[in-house]
């Protein structure tokens, strides 16, 4: 065991929570040591999706983890608005939230991020509001820039050439513990039993660590709270169906109250003209969506997630999700996609059935099969149900030949209890992002870090004086 040199401010994790943290931190001079499980931006990359081959359980995953976090690789959707992408409305006040985002809006175009944002056209916004209200769903507008998949990388990258320099970055290094005495935290241990030490430390899991996060709360008696678990699909759809409102809004957010069991199900991370991926979360393979800016398919792709709270004595909505995904996992080697016409039919897809289709699956290693066999029948009839109401919205999203692939989970269901600067009740120790369960995007999980990042800044030139 090799015990290192104190630093002022160590921060876990190397995805927009951590980044902020430290862009926040590092100009004031501060000793700063971030610390990421995954590898660094310039060595990212997937072996499945560079050489063609099928998911090789690549530990750790390069496509959630590494520099950038799971977002280096999504179409980088900046929604600047606080009306969604995370909790931290229900700690600052709605002034403080906007000008925190309006901030890290600022610094994405610095490093890179193109200029045009959607959903700008009030009348546009406005008939969208009315279309939606008919067919049963809540629209909820929001100003969104969107970087895609190519510039997300590259303003990563700028990134981390500046505060590379002006930060100590250990890439490749998985955390194992935090060290606290005396309800104050002292640094942490890593996987290596290298521990490190400072007065701050700064925990950004990211959805891929949640469990790991879960663990280390659970042992150092965190107060936490459950969120809902978000369990769901991943629709794929020609492009043509939903262009009369991405070409404008480019993500549509709709809520829908699925009348059956009034359960809440909404849109989730749209992506016009994109493709179907595969994630690797801790040896979990599940489904998510990627935009690029410049390469675009003929296909568009979005997920349906439902919301579900649990109530006592049931604590552990991130295992629920993890088990429930895991049985796809089982049945289908991976992620299963099945035609919507084949699930209303009762009967499992094919590669014949989906050669018939009008879409093609943009997602080659998908395992045709049975949804009904995986996905629990409240939450799989919440999603039927929302199918039909945006095909009033949106007419073909309910078509025969629309694919469903599962299962896509969220995992920030474990959600730990903060103050109003997201510091546990450990003294010292802050929680960012989506994986303590406090954001649920890249522009909260980065204003919850540049948040973080200025109230240490704050406390250490008050230590020093």
């Amino acid at each position: 065991m090799t015990k290192h040199n104190k630093y002022d401010v160590i921060i876990i994790g190397g995805g927009p929570a951590g980044i902020f943290t430290t862009l926040a931190l590092a100009p004031h001079g501060f000793k700063v040591l971030l610390l990421e499980k995954g590898h660094s931006i310039a060595k990212r990359e997937c072996p499945m999706a560079a050489r063609g081959t099928s998911c090789l359980h690549c530990s750790p995953c390069s496509v959630v983890s590494g520099w950038g976090g799971a977002g280096a690789f999504s179409d980088g959707k900046l929604t600047l608005t606080t009306d969604f992408g995370g909790f931290l409305s229900e700690l600052l006040d709605k002034d403080e939230l906007n000008n925190l985002i309006q901030e890290v809006d600022k610094v994405y175009l610095r490093y890179g991020a193109p200029s045009r944002i959607y959903g700008t056209d009030e009348k546009i916004i406005s008939s969208f509001k009315r279309q939606s209200a008919a067919a049963g769903l809540k629209f909820i507008p929001a100003k969104i820039r969107h970087l895609g998949t190519e510039n997300c990388i590259k303003v990563l990258r700028n990134m981390y050439q500046e505060l590379s320099s002006i930060a100590e970055i250990k890439t490749n290094t998985l955390v194992e513990d935090i060290l606290v005495e005396n309800n104050r935290v002292q640094g942490v241990k890593t996987a290596s039993e290298d521990i490190y030490l400072a007065p701050y430390v700064v925990c950004g899991p990211g959805r891929e660590g949640s469990t790991w996060f879960y663990q280390v709360a659970r042992r150092l008696k965190l107060q936490a709270s459950n969120n809902a678990v978000d369990i769901g699909v991943r629709v794929e759809i020609p492009a043509v169906v939903t262009e009369h409102l991405t070409s404008f809004v480019y993500e549509p957010k709709l809520v829908y109250y699925a009348p059956t069991f009034d359960d809440r199900v909404r849109t989730f991370c749209m992506n016009p003209n994109g493709e179907v991926v595969l994630e690797n979360n801790e040896g979990l393979i599940t489904v998510n969506g990627h935009s690029y800016a410049e390469r675009q398919t003929e296909n568009t792709n979005f997920a349906l997630l439902v919301s579900k709270t649990f109530t006592e004595p049931f604590k552990e909505p991130t295992r629920y999700g993890r088990y429930v995904a895991s049985l796809a996992n089982m049945l289908g080697g991976g992620v299963i996609v099945q035609r919507l016409g084949d699930l209303l039919a009762g009967r499992r897809s094919t590669r014949e059935r989906l050669e018939r289709g009008l879409v093609r699956p943009t997602l080659k290693e998908a395992t045709p099969g049975d949804l009904s066999l995986v996905l629990p029948y409240r939450f799989l009839l919440s999603i039927l149900e929302m199918l039909e109401a945006l095909d009033k919205l949106a007419p073909g999203v309910n078509s025969r030949h629309t694919l469903l692939y599962g299962v896509e989970v969220k995992f920030y269901s474990f959600r730990v209890a903060l103050s109003q600067v997201l510091e546990t009740n450990v003294n010292n120790l802050f929680a960012v992002g989506d994986g303590a369960g406090v954001t649920r995007g890249l522009v909260q999980a980065s204003a919850a870090g540049m948040l973080v990042g200025n109230e240490i800044a704050r406390r250490l030139q008050k230590d020093k004086h």
